[in-house]
């Protein structure tokens, strides 16, 4: 249970990161917000993968870069299903709460993440 809070903590920490470079990419560059968003999300990319590989699962027996390629493809894969779901989910019931869509494809999101991160990413090799 200690390795969940500890990745529920990491991605509460990378949604800060996410959002103050997000904040700081607009204020200080000329770039607009859908540039912007791209340099944020990098950014809380890898300080989620330093967390997760320094506080949550420790490192696998496979190099930085290695584990790196890997922890991308699954970040990638769980936005990707965050979004199919978000979609999916408004387009069915467009009565529904987008912030509830959200809310149920960002837990979807987190649990795959988990998974894929725990056993493909830092799982022994």
């Amino acid at each position: 249970m200690r390795r969940v809070y500890s990745f529920a903590l990491a991605g509460g920490a990378g949604f800060l990161v996410d959002a103050g470079v997000l904040w700081l990419v607009l204020r200080l560059t000329a770039l607009g917000p859908l540039s912007a968003r791209v340099v944020a999300i990098a950014a809380a990319m890898l300080f989620t993968f330093w967390a997760n590989r320094t506080f949550t699962f420790g490192r696998s027996g496979r190099g930085l870069a290695a584990e790196g390629a890997r922890y991308g493809g699954v970040g990638i894969s769980a936005a990707l299903l965050n979004y199919a779901l978000y979609s999916a989910l408004v387009l069915a019931f467009p009565g529904l709460s987008p912030l509830l869509a959200v809310a149920a494809a960002s837990l979807a999101a987190m649990a795959w993440s988990f998974v894929g991160y725990s056993r493909f990413v830092f799982g022994r090799s």
